[in-house]
């Protein structure tokens, strides 16, 4: 081994920390240049994200408990982060990539997230985090794979193609961003992409085969909404989708003709090339909107020189099919997931719950601007990343903790700007409610954690509706919609200990103050519950310039 590769191995594991030194699962990595171009999806140019030249980015294709580095070099003329949606972070928010947890890297240098894809399986993407750039691009598909010793539900797939479906703005991110600063609204979307493309060239010819498949041959699609506002609707002409994986978790299998497909959710399907050889549309298109806006992709069976017919599936309509299918869904209990023993070994229906949070949202104008809140807490990020913040002892300088109660305000009460942070103890079993008051559909989603969506119903949630839970196998999952004038429920140990973001993943009631930060701390202070501050960690604001606190032991 020469010298030059012996001081990078050994760089390299000083970076990860003495935690992975002793890890001997597999090592990825990456080098991303983070760079602004030019495309037109929608027939107008516009400046886009773009990761190694490319739009979307590239994928992720990991296994169970790989270690994965990735070097991000920064050449945008702003601040970047990186954040991985449904990787959990087990005990490690320090790399978690939000504004809460990372100081951003600047312009003209880069920084080196490190963490491992821990007891983890499925299809999950990552996003840039701050501002509007997730309008912008910047994000791909991350798959983790099953170990080869772990039993999948279903036989191994001829190909495993990663969808990445989503609204899209033909405004560059940082016009958006000057509307939301100014109070107003970022209006509808313009369309709908799939893996960057609308489906059409300038001249309205279909664009080249998304994806190819062969007759007779099974195809795994993982579908995400990489979306910044809108609800979607995924299909195949003349095929149905047999649901497999949903957020991280095998689901029972069920078949689909289409699929609701909400803001930071992701699906997997496999697909049966039992049709007639020839070309077929998939199709992603806009739910809950007065004006539907489509997308196409081909999928073209090999050697096919048959274009595909221009009748378009139609979409379902209203909210209550998409209730109703939500109900359809079930977790496999008999299924392994990253680890050998069943899903169902773990009956979280039998915990006794220990605190209860309800969490309402809101439209509020503070200072004459557009704002958005739970619980009457519009959230603005604090000058130091609160992890940080947290972990050098100045929390109380830079944030309050528990601005925001366990129920809503009464009605009439103002609402506040505020950094917004609630503390939930280490290894609590806690309920959430999300109430939605108003006439949209809403998604949220927590870093961290996987959770339980066991309940949805109309108006709002009382003690009486934990009869109507799902405590048997409601599916684990990091993201849930909440339907118009409806709540939502989820349940979950806090056993992850670091800080989390937890927030609309409509970007614009998001990035307008629809989120929150929980702080999970171990009493311990122990390296059996989290990990310590990256020898690498980027340092700002406040704790720039500190001395280091103890390490854990």
């Amino acid at each position: 081994m020469s010298r030059a590769v012996v001081v990078v191995f050994i760089a390299v594991l000083s970076l990860l920390g003495a935690s992975a030194v002793l890890a001997e699962d597999p090592y990825l990595f990456f080098t991303w240049n983070v760079t602004y171009g030019t495309v037109a999806p929608l027939g107008v140019p516009q400046q886009v994200i773009l990761i190694n030249g490319e739009f979307p980015g590239p994928n992720i294709n990991s296994t169970s408990n790989n270690n994965l580095v990735i070097n991000v070099f920064n050449n945008l003329d702003e601040p970047f982060l990186f954040s991985w949606n449904g990787i959990q972070q087990r005990k490690n928010s320090w790399q978690d990539g939000v504004a809460g947890t990372n100081c951003p890297i600047a312009p003209g240098q880069n920084f080196t997230y490190h963490f491992q894809v821990k007891d983890q399986i499925g299809s999950f993407y990552y996003y840039p985090s701050l501002a509007m750039h997730k309008a912008a691009g910047g994000f791909g598909g991350l798959r983790i794979n099953s170990r080869l010793l772990i039993p999948v539900p279903f036989d191994p797939p001829a190909d495993d193609y990663t969808v990445m479906i989503g609204d899209w703005y033909t405004k560059d991110h940082k016009t958006l961003a000057r509307i939301l600063d100014t109070g107003r609204s970022i209006g509808l979307p313009a369309g709908v992409l799939i893996n960057g493309k609308a489906g059409k060239d300038s001249t309205g010819k279909d664009e080249e085969p998304l994806f190819v498949m062969e007759a007779g041959k099974v195809y795994r699609y993982r579908v995400c909404n990489i979306g910044t506002k809108t609800s979607l609707n995924f299909r195949i002409q003349g095929h149905s989708m047999l649901l497999v994986e949903m957020d991280g978790s095998h689901t029972m299998q069920n078949t689909y003709e289409s699929l609701d497909i909400h803001v930071g959710q992701c699906f997997s399907v496999l697909v049966t090339a039992n049709q007639a050889p020839g070309d077929y549309y998939m199709v992603a298109s806009t739910r809950f909107l007065k004006k539907e806006l489509t997308a196409t992709g081909v999928i073209r069976y090999s050697g096919s020189h048959t274009p595909p017919s221009p009748v378009l599936p139609k979409a379902p309509s209203g909210w209550a099919w998409s209730f109703n299918q939500w109900r359809s869904f079930r977790w496999n209990l008999t299924a392994s997931a990253a680890r050998p023993n069943p899903q169902g070994s773990y009956h979280y229906g039998s915990i006794d719950i220990t605190r209860t949070i309800k969490l309402a949202s809101s439209r509020a104008i503070i200072a004459g601007k557009n704002r958005y809140t739970l619980n009457g807490v519009s959230h603005v990020e604090a000058d130091t990343p609160l992890k940080l913040a947290e972990y050098f002892g100045i929390g109380g300088k830079s944030f309050k903790y528990n601005l925001t109660s366990d129920e809503p305000p009464a009605g009439g009460a103002p609402a506040i700007l505020a950094t917004n942070v609630i503390t939930i103890e280490f290894r609590t079993f806690v309920e959430i409610i999300f109430e939605n008051p108003e006439k949209i559909v809403q998604s949220y989603h927590l870093n961290g954690y996987s959770f339980f969506l066991v309940g949805m119903g109309p108006g709002k949630w009382t003690p009486e509706s934990r009869k109507t839970y799902n405590l048997l196998d409601a599916v684990s999952r990091h993201a849930v919609q909440v339907f118009p004038k409806s709540w939502a429920a989820i349940m979950l140990t806090f056993d992850n200990a670091g800080m989390w973001n937890l927030r609309s993943e409509l970007w614009e009631r998001r990035y307008l103050g629809q989120q929150l930060y929980i702080s999970v701390q171990s009493p311990a202070r122990s390296l059996r519950d989290e990990y310590n501050l990256p020898d690498a960690a980027l340092l700002c604001g406040a704790v720039a310039g500190l001395p280091k606190p103890a390490p854990y032991t």
